[in-house]
């Protein structure tokens, strides 16, 4: 997907008024994501993604631990000038929702594999317990 049609869909799907805004959201929830993700499954997704996003994710924020999806949200919204928790989880979800749609269901799987339970959620993807 390449760039512009990436960021027309988060912000599509976050109702956001411009494309900055989308952009701000993406780069904050796919450096959180790479954190998170290792090898074959991160390399994947990045291959998918607009190059500068590829980027933010193959060079990710650090995470000392896997954040269970609760501290990944206040983690996005400690990352987005004035956030709230509310909000960045309409972040995440505009713009996992977004991602899960490119990566297909095979590599969704596998990503899902790599985070702690609960983040099928966020991605727009619940899957059965």
């Amino acid at each position: 997907m390449d760039w512009d049609a990436f960021l027309a869909a988060v912000q599509e799907r976050g109702e956001y008024s411009s494309p900055r805004e989308a952009e701000r959201s993406s780069r904050v929830v796919l450096a959180l994501l790479g954190a998170h993700l290792v090898g074959q499954v991160r390399d994947e997704l990045a291959d998918r993604l607009p190059e500068t996003l590829a980027r933010v994710l193959l060079n990710p924020l650090q995470a000392h631990e896997p954040l269970p999806p609760e501290r990944f949200i206040r983690a996005t919204a400690a990352w987005i000038e004035g956030a709230t928790e509310q909000t960045a989880t309409w972040d995440i979800s505009a713009v996992l929702s977004v991602v899960a749609e490119i990566a297909g269901d095979d590599l969704l799987d596998r990503m899902l594999l790599q985070l702690p339970p609960g983040y099928d959620l966020l991605f727009g993807h619940p899957r059965p317990a």
